[in-house]
């Protein structure tokens, strides 16, 4: 027989985390490193569906981030979303414990999605710079072509110094990226796959936090490469992409255009696409999207890259 799903609701106070278990099981225990690491032993052994907690002004994120890297699933929910099924659940009194029962109570019957923590804010800003300096490289370079042959020794001392501000930031990503075991862990699977190098992969980790943690679906639409359809009546248009992340999408077009030479997978598809007809814009397009839910498959899992397509999950 299958075992029942194990729910869990956490209450989190200033100094306390109030926690209850679906199967009975209550404790408290303090809201500090020591008490989130008991916290996270207690639940991998428990190993619930969900944990909920409700968002408490910032209190409740050194708990999130654990819970996460632990691999187990965490909803943040609105405390209003949580007051409001307490009072349709007729329940007045108010105590941490009665707060952390409902809000297990709150994961088995609403099951939220899961919340992904915020992206690491200095790996976004270390990203966000990396991209203004090859803006600033590009721009450098362009002015170089048209300026007069007296004048390009000045350019050649800018494009010099953004050079050196450029591998010194990548320096700093590496470091980043070696100091969390999280995000270390994470960069091992991801530069695995064929097409993917170090710039793509920061930049989907700085500002896709949520790959690996969304269905095919919504990834896709997060990362503007799912195929949104044209009708009206009786015409039918192109189905173009759409929105999304921006920086996301141009990091993956690059990507992909490597993969589509050395990944033997994603070589094979756009090959097959091609022969079938399709313009090389939309195949590439495709092969985009086939490659994110490849590597949403591959977080999701925990799982190295094989030539068999995992996108299916």
């Amino acid at each position: 027989m299958e075992r029942e799903p194990v729910w869990a609701g956490i209450d989190v106070g200033k100094r306390e985390l109030a926690v209850a278990l679906s199967t009975g099981a209550e404790f408290i225990l303090a809201n500090d490193e020591a008490g989130v690491a008991e916290l996270i032993e207690r639940l991998c052994a428990a190993a619930p569906a969900l944990v909920v907690l409700e968002a408490s002004g910032g209190y409740e994120h050194a708990a999130w981030i654990a819970l996460w890297e632990a691999g187990l699933a965490v909803a943040v929910v609105n405390p209003r979303d949580t007051y409001h099924f307490a009072q349709a659940s007729r329940r007045l009194a108010k105590t941490d414990a009665l707060d952390a029962r409902g809000l297990a109570e709150f994961a088995a019957r609403m099951r939220p999605a899961p919340t992904a923590p915020p992206a690491d804010e200095e790996l976004k800003a270390l990203v966000g710079r990396r991209r203004q300096l090859v803006a600033m490289l590009a721009a450098e370079k362009n002015r170089r072509q048209q300026a007069p042959q007296w004048l390009r020794k000045s350019h050649d001392r800018a494009i010099r110094a953004l050079e050196r501000e450029r591998g010194a930031i990548d320096h700093a990503i590496e470091r980043k990226l070696e100091q969390s075991a999280h995000l270390s862990r994470q960069r091992e699977l991801l530069c695995a796959v064929p097409g993917v190098g170090p710039v793509a992969c920061a930049t989907l980790l700085a500002k896709l936090p949520e790959l690996g943690r969304l269905n095919r679906r919504e990834i896709a639409a997060l990362a503007g490469v799912a195929p949104l359809d044209q009708q009206s009546g009786v015409w039918r248009g192109r189905s173009t992409i759409f929105g999304g992340r921006a920086e996301v999408r141009a990091v993956l077009y690059m990507a992909t255009l490597a993969a589509v030479r050395c990944n033997p997978m994603l070589r094979s598809f756009y090959r097959r696409l091609r022969e079938a007809g399709k313009p090389a814009k939309i195949a590439l397009t495709a092969a985009m999207r086939k490659l994110l839910l490849t590597l949403n498959a591959i977080l999701k899992h925990r799982t190295h890259w094989s030539p068999v397509c995992l996108e299916s999950a």
